[in-house]
């Protein structure tokens, strides 16, 4: 992740009071709830990456614009996003052959 000046804030930390306190939680803080909530699911290894890397990729599968998906992880370059899809081309089924245009002959 790169710093930023303004950063968005998803989880906040709670006191034993209930009150919000400190700017947000931290990546240690992120790696802790992520291996404990595959530990209860039954998954030995799991990282925040990988659910990052898996939204990613179910975006994408759902039909999510590539720019949108890009600037939902925060990547600077479209091909760094591109790469989270491991995608290959189906030359069989290219996706081009589904526009309707066939040569007149």
């Amino acid at each position: 992740m790169r710093p930023t000046s303004a950063r968005a804030v998803f989880f906040r930390a709670i006191n034993r009071g209930g009150l919000v306190w400190g700017d947000g939680m931290t990546s240690k803080v992120i790696w802790e709830v992520v291996k404990a909530a595959a530990k209860r699911a039954g998954i030995e290894r799991l990282a925040p990456h990988d659910l990052r890397r898996s939204c990613a990729r179910l975006c994408h599968q759902s039909g999510g614009e590539l720019d949108q998906i890009q600037f939902l992880l925060g990547h600077v370059s479209i091909q760094t996003t591109e790469r989270y899809f491991g995608c290959k081309q189906k030359l069989r089924h290219a996706v081009n052959d589904k526009m309707g245009i066939e040569p007149m002959l």
